[in-house]
Order: structure tokens, then C-alpha cells, then sequence
């Protein structure tokens, strides 16, 4: 299984914003915004304050692939 931030990509350019707007008002590092950017897992305080800043659920930011049946 691998995490993928593809829904919080699009949130971010529907709520018209940037991604250095979210990650300022976050006040997130650069380093776990890439890590983001890399699909990597980050803490949930880290998607916490960025579901506060989108005004939106954990569910609207994250994706749970499963990728077992890939080869």
C-alpha cells in the first residue's frame, strides 16, 4: 500500500490557491512539503493543519492505493 496526495493537489488549484500559500499558512517546512510532493507519509498533525487551512476532511487530501496486484 503507498499514499497518494493527488486530491490534495487539485484542492489546492480548486481553492485557487498556491502551493506556497497552503504550505505558509500550514506552517509546514519545505522539507515535509516535499515529501508531500513524493508521496511519502507525513504526520497527521501535518495533514491536520492542512485540512484546516483547506477547510476540509483528511479524506478530501489523501488516497490509500493499493498497489499489491502491481508488477
Amino acid at each position: 500500500m503507498s499514499i497518494s496526495y493527488k486530491k490534495l493537489w487539485k484542492l489546492i488549484i480548486d481553492k485557487d490557491m498556491t502551493n506556497v500559500e497552503v504550505r505558509k499558512a500550514t506552517g509546514i517546512s519545505p522539507a515535509t512539503f516535499t515529501k508531500l510532493k513524493k508521496n511519502e507519509m507525513v504526520s497527521l498533525e501535518v495533514l491536520v493543519k492542512i485540512c484546516q487551512v483547506l477547510q476540509c476532511e483528511i479524506g478530501d487530501i489523501i488516497e490509500i492505493v493499493d498497489n499489491t496486484f502491481v508488477k
